[in-house]
């Protein structure tokens, strides 16, 4: 698995599609639930948002398909920076998603940050 993340809005889907194969993505945004068939789950953290609102765990999802997700790219926005929110379902999606995020990163083969555009391995 390659793990990709970093701000809202800097590139990272276009970095994945520029630098590895990928012919069918998964946007979580439009999703129910993640497709662990694509080649690329992007957005990522909407369908963690969902899952705050159903009282799941987003991790949860991703360690029951994670033999399917062995050779996928998910990308992720970091949403840990800046003022904590005050609203607890904010603050929830924000632990929910750095929770699953930690797992992607020790599950993958890869992690890349993407700022402005560029990537940088961290793994």
């Amino acid at each position: 698995m390659i793990l990709i993340f970093g701000g809202a809005y800097q590139g990272k889907l276009d970095y994945a599609k520029a630098n590895f194969r990928i012919s069918r993505i998964c946007d979580c945004q439009r999703a129910e639930e993640p497709d662990p068939g694509a080649d690329c789950l992007c957005n990522t953290e909407s369908f963690v948002m969902n899952c705050v609102k159903k009282g799941e765990e987003a991790k949860d999802w991703f360690v029951k398909n994670a033999e399917q997700l062995e050779n996928k790219i998910i990308i992720v926005t970091d949403v840990s920076q800046g003022v904590v929110p005050i609203d607890k379902d904010v603050r929830a999606f924000r632990e929910m998603n750095g929770r699953l995020m930690v797992y992607l990163a020790e599950k993958a083969d890869r992690v890349i940050r993407v700022f402005c555009g560029m990537g940088k391995d961290i793994k």
